[in-house]
C-alpha cells in the first residue's frame, strides 16, 4: 500500500485574478491573489475529491513561496518536499477575465524557482512511495527541471507508480513549437497518460525538420493546426496506453492505439473563466484513474470538475470537492449517464 495515492510535479505560482471581470486587461483596477501552476491545481484538486496528494515543486525563499506553501498546508497537499531555492523566486502569473472568450494571462518566471528542481529533489520525494505520478509538459522546457523529471518518471514507473502527463504547452516557455514537440516526444516511452487539448496534441507531433517559423504572439493562445486523430495515433505508437483530448463545452474524448474512441460528454454551464479547467479535469480524471474507474466514468468525472471551475474566479483555491460534484452531476444524469 503507498502512502500517497497521487505525486504531482512542476509549476507553481501566485495568481492574482482581475476583480473587473470583463474588462479590458488595461483598465484593471484590482487582482485576487490565489494559488496556481498546473501540477499544483492537480494536487489540490485531488486532494479535495478525497486522494492523498504530494507535490513537488519549488519556491524561493520569499513572501510569494511562503503564501503558496501556507495554502498547501491548509489544502492537506503534503509540503515537505518542496525545497526552497536561495538563488530563485516563487512564480507568478496576471490574469484577465473577459467573458466569454478573452482571458489574457502574463506569466512573471524569469528565474523561476520551480524550473530550478533538480535530480536530487526528485530523489528526495516518495517517488516509490506514489500509485501515480503526474508531470506537467513545462517541466521539460529547460534544464535542470527537464532532466529532473524524466530522473522522476522513471524512478516513479520502476516502482509501479502509474504515469501521467498533462501536456500543458506555453508557447511563451518555449524557445519554439518544434522544440516542445521533439523533447514531449521523447518522453513518451515512460508514460501511461496523456492529457491535452487538440491544440497541444497537435503541437506535440511538430518536427524539427517541419518548415515553421512561429513566433510567440501567433501561437501565444497556442492554436496550432493539424489533423488530432493523426497526432494522437502516432503519439499512442510511442508507448502510452491512452491519450485524453479535452474538447472544452463538448467533454473529452479517450483514444486508444487500436482506432478505439470514448467519448466523454460534458456538461453544459455559463463560463466564467475557463482558466485551470483543464486542471480541474485533470484532478477529476485521475481520481477515477487511481481509483480503478473505467475510462468514460473517469473523464466524466474530469468534465464535471471543470464545468464547476469554469464558474468560479480562480484554479486551486476553486476546485470542488466529491460532494459538490455528486450534487452538481445530478441534473446531468450523473457520471455513468445512466444514474
Amino acid at each position: 500500500m503507498k502512502t500517497y495515492d497521487l505525486l504531482t510535479m512542476g509549476r507553481s505560482s501566485i495568481d492574482l485574478y482581475s476583480n473587473d471581470i470583463g474588462a479590458p486587461f488595461a483598465e484593471i483596477t484590482s487582482f485576487g491573489a490565489f494559488v496556481g501552476g498546473s501540477p499544483t491545481n492537480i494536487s489540490v484538486g485531488a486532494q479535495r475529491l478525497g486522494l492523498k496528494t504530494a507535490l513537488l515543486t519549488a519556491v524561493g525563499e520569499d513572501p510569494v513561496g511562503d503564501f503558496i506553501l501556507e495554502f498547501l498546508r491548509k489544502e492537506g497537499v503534503e509540503t515537505r518536499y518542496i525545497p526552497k531555492k536561495a538563488n530563485a523566486r516563487s512564480s507568478a502569473v496576471l490574469l484577465g477575465i473577459e467573458p466569454p472568450d478573452r482571458f489574457p494571462l502574463v506569466f512573471y518566471r524569469e528565474n523561476c524557482a520551480d524550473i530550478q528542481l533538480t535530480i536530487d529533489d526528485a530523489l528526495a520525494a516518495p517517488l516509490e512511495d506514489c500509485s501515480a505520478f503526474e508531470f506537467a509538459g513545462t517541466n521539460l522546457s529547460r534544464d535542470p527541471s527537464r532532466m529532473a523529471t524524466i530522473f522522476a518518471a522513471e524512478r516513479a514507473r520502476a516502482a509501479g507508480a502509474r504515469v501521467l502527463l498533462d501536456l500543458d504547452f506555453r508557447p511563451d516557455q518555449w524557445e519554439d513549437v518544434r522544440t516542445f514537440g521533439q523533447v514531449v516526444r521523447a518522453a513518451l516511452p515512460l508514460v501511461d497518460v496523456v492529457i491535452g487539448t487538440e491544440d497541444e496534441i497537435n503541437a506535440t507531433v511538430m518536427h524539427s525538420s517541419q518548415q515553421v517559423a512561429l513566433t510567440h504572439s501567433q501561437i501565444s493562445d497556442a492554436r496550432v493546426a493539424g489533423d488530432s486523430r493523426s497526432a494522437t495515433l502516432s503519439l499512442l505508437a510511442l508507448g502510452p496506453t491512452a491519450i485524453i483530448e479535452k474538447i472544452g463545452p463538448e467533454g473529452a474524448r479517450v483514444h486508444f492505439a487500436d482506432g478505439e474512441i470514448i467519448e466523454a460528454p460534458g456538461f453544459p454551464v455559463e463560463v466564467i473563466n475557463i482558466l485551470g479547467a483543464g486542471d480541474a479535469f485533470g484532478a477529476g480524471f485521475i481520481y477515477g484513474y487511481v481509483k480503478g474507474w473505467d475510462w468514460l466514468r473517469s473523464a466524466r468525472l474530469g468534465n464535471a470538475c471543470g464545468a464547476i471551475l469554469v464558474t468560479q474566479q480562480g484554479c486551486a483555491n476553486f476546485m470542488p470537492t466529491m460532494t459538490e460534484v455528486e450534487q452538481f452531476v445530478q441534473a446531468f444524469g450523473g457520471l455513468d449517464l445512466s444514474d
